[in-house]
């Protein structure tokens, strides 16, 4: 399959489900949209599932982990080297998704993207694009082909699960200095000044966060990437874990699957897909809105509102994991609650 193909594979909702799981919620016996935003949710999965049961399990959270080099500008507060090893402890269930996503019943697969010690351990998926990207104040972050093969590597992830059965997926990352690249890319792909869109990431100094936006800057000037070619810029200034997240959400879109977002990271990674082939939003479920500067810019670009206000900013699809249990109660109460018409009550009639 052609990148052309992958791109265009995306679906379009199946209205037919969406009305009929609407249908469901107003005659479920509470009040109309009595659960919000989770009705929202669940009435958009079943419209990209083309299914109005809404069955949420089996389901997957994939960690996308990659190098930047654009750290060597002193844009984080921590090297490199903690990439690989908080990957390795994925692998041992040893970090915050992994608890996380045990209670949320998700099974945590890490993915090596590119990161710049080859982990030593078994247990991650080699998707290596390289060791690390280059430093996008240099030049290009990648080439243009590696952008692509990492595209494809995480369309491919996400058929291949979708295959397996998964019902629902989300993604997440891990690569020191990607809140730099993401922020690089969403200033790029909508038009506004970094220094809007750029925030402390893991807690950068106001002396860093001078550094990190000043990076930013110089690195979009020098490549100078095309806003009308989203490929061209996750290859300048974006990174390896940013163009897999991308595909990612492509190939859930294609599959069918509804696939959960998370924070600032992997919203810049949605606006990515999403300006490849706006069908792909139909797949998207947002959980929560993150701290980053960029964020809520981002959400309103993409029509998408989180339900989760609650200042995150972990990352590694710890907000993702952390929607799927509201995800799972909203879904028991669309199953399983009886209507007014098994009660013997006369319906709510919407306001006007």
């Amino acid at each position: 399959m052609t990148i052309s193909e992958m791109i265009q594979s995306c679906r379009l909702p199946d209205e037919a489900a969406a009305r009929g799981a609407e249908q469901r919620w107003d005659a479920i016996a509470k009040p109309l949209h009595g659960l919000g935003l989770l009705e929202d949710a669940v009435v958009k999965i079943c419209a990209i599932t083309g299914r109005t049961d809404c069955r949420l399990s089996p389901r997957a959270v994939v960690v996308f982990c990659a190098d930047n080099g654009v750290v060597a500008q002193g844009v984080t507060q921590t090297g490199q080297e903690v990439t690989a090893i908080v990957a390795e402890n994925m692998t041992r269930g040893e970090t915050s998704i992994c608890k996380m996503a045990a209670l949320a019943g998700a099974e945590v697969f890490p993915v090596d993207m590119g990161m710049a010690r080859k982990p030593a351990c078994s247990g991650i998926l080699d998707r290596r694009q390289g060791d690390g990207t280059n430093d996008f104040t240099k030049g290009p972050a990648m080439t243009r082909a590696q952008a692509e093969n990492a595209l494809r590597a995480g369309y491919d992830l996400a058929r291949e699960l979708a295959e397996k059965g998964c019902r629902l997926l989300a993604a997440g990352e891990m690569g020191i200095g990607n809140t730099t690249t993401s922020s690089a890319v969403a200033s790029v792909l909508l038009g506004e000044d970094p220094e809007i869109l750029t925030g402390r990431g893991a807690g950068l100094s106001s002396e860093g966060l001078v550094r990190k936006t000043q990076a930013i800057c110089q690195g979009i000037t020098l490549n100078r990437p095309d806003p009308a070619d989203p490929i061209d810029v996750l290859a300048k200034v974006g990174g390896f874990d940013l163009a897999a997240m991308a595909g990612f959400y492509l190939g859930a879109s294609a599959a069918g699957v509804p696939v959960i977002l998370d924070g600032f990271i992997s919203l810049a990674a949605a606006l990515a897909a999403a300006r490849l082939n706006p069908r792909c939003l139909a797949a998207m479920v947002p959980s929560h809105c993150s701290g980053e500067p960029g964020t809520q810019r981002i959400l309103r670009e993409l029509r998408l509102t989180p339900p989760i206000q609650a200042g995150l900013c972990l990352g590694e699809g710890t907000g993702a994991a952390a929607f799927m249990p509201l995800l799972d109660m909203a879904a028991a109460v669309y199953r399983g609650m009886p209507t007014f018409g098994d009660i013997q009550v006369e319906e709510y009639k919407p306001l006007v």
